[in-house]
């Protein structure tokens, strides 16, 4: 009855932990969180400069790490070269998450086709590809974890950071985005129907308006608006994100596979008849 205790239930501590995109944006908030609850955390983006950054201002606080693997995930070889760093440091691999991502704005008309591409790659082909290179590693975290005959008593965790706009089509032209994320959601499900038999659950989480250098612009000029279409007013902040990536990676989320959770505060089921019309 330990477990049933909140440390207990939510406890990520001395778990290996790598993020994506983790230098800045939803990746650092998840990332930070890891970090305080005592996870030793891999971060990794295309700016050497900014993991290493953000890996010295985590370490600073603890009380777990932060380690930086700085990696262009749109470059096969470069995902190649992150695993084998990432090998050579750790033996198992407790919790993937990926939230390295891209996005591009522009009229149907003119939207280039190399956007769409780039697009697609990182944020779809590419989670594929990661997935793919972290299986050994995965799969020897979840041995780890201790089975009770066939059944994994602690599965390896693989988040995927998904987005709202795959679940409904977002204002924006941003066409190559929404399809990405739309291919994201339904891989996860998919690699969570094969993966569990193997002890490594599969989740995503489906993110609606928060702090980051893809919404800089829009929450700039559209802020307010935006807030005033949610039902809580407001956007989302670090400790939403990252209560339901420590939820999905501990003891708490241990029998959570193939789920999408949206975390916008009720923004896409909202109803239009009680959102305020001075702020349309």
């Amino acid at each position: 009855m330990d477990s049933l205790k909140s440390r207990g239930l939510f406890d990520v501590s001395n778990k290996v932990v790598l993020v994506t995109g983790g230098s800045r944006g939803i990746g650092k908030m998840i990332a930070s969180g890891f970090v305080a609850n005592g996870a030793k955390v891999y971060i990794s983006s295309r700016s050497a400069k900014d993991c290493d950054a953000t890996a010295k201002e985590l370490n600073a606080t603890g009380p777990g790490s932060c380690i930086s693997l700085p990696a262009d995930l749109q470059s096969l070889e470069q995902v190649e070269k992150l695993m084998r760093d990432l090998s050579a440091k750790e033996d198992a691999l407790h919790v993937l998450v990926n939230n390295a991502g891209a996005t591009w704005g522009d009229d149907i008309d003119s939207f280039p086709d190399a956007a769409f591409t780039k697009v697609m790659t990182l944020n779809a082909q590419r989670v594929f590809t990661l997935i793919q290179k972290c299986l050994p590693l995965l799969r020897a975290a979840a041995a780890r974890g201790g089975m009770n005959g066939d059944v994994y008593r602690d599965p390896a965790r693989i988040i995927n950071i998904g987005s709202v706009d795959a679940l409904r089509p977002p204002i924006q032209e941003t066409y190559a985005y929404s399809a990405s994320k739309a291919a994201l959601h339904h891989l996860s499900r998919h690699l969570a129907g094969r993966l569990g038999f193997e002890g490594i659950t599969c989740n995503t989480l489906a993110c609606g308006p928060f702090e980051s250098k893809m919404m800089a612009h829009t929450l700039r000029t559209q802020g307010e608006v935006i807030k005033g279409m949610n039902p809580l007013q407001r956007i989302g902040t670090p400790e939403d994100v990252t209560g339901a990536a420590i939820f999905l990676a501990s003891r708490a989320g241990s029998y959570v596979n193939g789920a999408t959770i949206t975390i916008d505060g009720g923004q896409i089921v909202a109803m239009r008849s009680m959102i305020p019309t001075a702020k349309l």
